[in-house]
């Protein structure tokens, strides 16, 4: 068929196109291949997995730092020095010409040789550069970008142990030391990994790192973009999301929950869990407390459930 007036060649009728649309789409796809159906979503989260696995991303492999952070500098002798001593991953020392040396500033030369960590000598107009006005004492630390681990990979690292999974994760804790204390706990008492928000919330800074006593060097820590989102994928996993709270609906004595995969979640030090964190647990719990004291401290607070998971499992 040629339209009359144009010079364009045959254009296609609607001659057997109808009867294309009344064909059928064939057999339902099986429920793996479904968008929005449970087992569709355990697939990818296990194929995510899978892929992460083959490119080398567990745990004590060097990962790609966040979009957008900066190297830190730890200024001041005590500081650095308890820094190197921590096995803060750090790329270069800095220390002032013509300063005053005492055994602090021998002691951090000796460890970043040891380390292999660069130390370069800068005059002290430099370092009052980089400190911007903060007292430094002739020393300043550099100090990368933490490279955080997938929430994915915190799975994983869980499937391969022979003990139920334990995550803790950490809604809204704005202060890095009580991170680096809630990762020293989490890695004595046996736990998988720790996840932390992107946003409004502490990271894995110079403090916290040092905070965990050199923890942070084995155990991962995750960053979620969204952390009601990446806690109900680990509900879809198999996991209980147990809340902390003050108010919770059962206490720790009465709380059944050592031999099941397990995410506990622990609030702000001051506003506890957010509204849509504490919608997505599965159940709050409260620490029973034998003095007049409301609260604990997010960090002591980890550290004695963490304890209590952990005798119960050994115990079976």
């Amino acid at each position: 068929m040629r339209k009359d007036g144009t010079k364009k060649g045959m254009v296609v009728g609607s001659g057997g196109q109808r009867r294309k649309q009344l064909q059928g789409k064939g057999p339902t796809p099986p429920k793996e291949e479904r968008p929005y159906h449970p087992a569709a979503r355990k697939a990818k989260l296990a194929a995510r997995a899978a892929e992460n696995h083959s490119r080398g991303r567990v745990a004590g492999n060097r990962r790609k730092a966040g979009e957008g952070e900066t190297a830190e500098t730890v200024l001041g002798r005590n500081p650095v020095v308890e820094c190197l001593r921590a096995g803060v991953p750090a790329t270069a020392l800095q220390v002032a010409i013509g300063m005053s040396a005492d055994e602090r500033v021998a002691e951090a030369v000796q460890l970043a040789a040891d380390a292999g960590i660069s130390i370069l000598e800068v005059q002290r107009g430099e370092l009052d550069r980089m400190a911007g006005g903060a007292l430094h004492q002739g020393l300043a630390l550099t100090v990368p970008p933490y490279a955080y681990a997938h929430p994915d990979e915190l799975l994983e690292i869980a499937s391969e142990s022979r003990a139920p999974g334990l995550i803790v994760a950490l809604d809204g804790v704005t202060d890095p030391r009580n991170l680096g204390a809630v990762v020293r706990s989490v890695g004595a008492f046996g736990g998988h990994g720790v996840v932390v928000p992107q946003r409004r919330a502490a990271g894995m800074t110079a403090v916290a790192w040092r905070t965990s006593a050199g923890v942070a060097a084995r155990l991962p820590v995750a960053r979620a973009t969204n952390l009601t989102r990446t806690l109900q994928e680990y509900a879809q996993a198999g996991y209980m999301i147990a809340g902390l709270d003050a108010e919770g609906t059962v206490s720790l004595d009465e709380f059944e929950m050592a031999s099941d995969p397990l995410v506990i979640v622990i609030g702000s030090e001051g506003k506890g869990l957010s509204r849509l964190v504490k919608q997505t647990c599965d159940v709050t719990v409260s620490i029973p407390m034998a003095g007049p004291v409301e609260s604990l401290n997010a960090s002591v607070a980890a550290g004695v459930v963490l304890a209590e998971v952990a005798r119960r499992r050994r115990i079976g």
